[in-house]
């Protein structure tokens, strides 16, 4: 019976390391995923209330809907993120008059090295309210 040089001594840090870096990877884009749709949700969120401070009939303008919606922004993600403004595209359904605010921002990355991530757009509409 002959043995082999070295045998296995070592085969399990090995697998350690080579299971433990995927694992890791998986664990950080699983975790990247995660904040990308967090942050989208926060956008989002911030839009719609930002059109239904705006179509509400005290106030009646888009840019105080927006700027609505940024102090939203700032509050849950912080300053850099603040970039709303009124919808280009406002148009009217079945007559009625509607108010839109567009917010876009870069996501966060967590691989710092890269250097910088994907752009998402959100819009959230409301029904305008007659004057009383």
């Amino acid at each position: 019976m002959s043995r082999r040089p070295g045998g296995d001594a070592g085969a399990a840090v090995v697998d350690f390391v080579l299971v433990g870096a995927l694992l890791t990877m998986l664990f950080l884009a699983v975790l990247q995923v995660a904040l990308d749709f967090y942050v989208r949700n926060v956008l989002a969120a911030a839009a719609a209330d930002g059109a239904r401070y705006a179509a509400n009939a005290d106030v009646g303008d888009a840019r105080a809907g927006a700027e609505r919606a940024n102090e939203l922004i700032r509050s849950s993600l912080g300053a850099s993120y603040a970039r709303a403004r009124p919808a280009a595209d406002v148009a009217d359904v079945d007559g009625a008059p509607v108010v839109g605010i567009t917010v876009s921002a870069r996501l966060p990355l967590l691989a710092w090295f890269l250097p910088v991530g994907p752009t998402v757009t959100v819009t959230g509409h409301a029904l305008m309210e007659p004057p009383r």
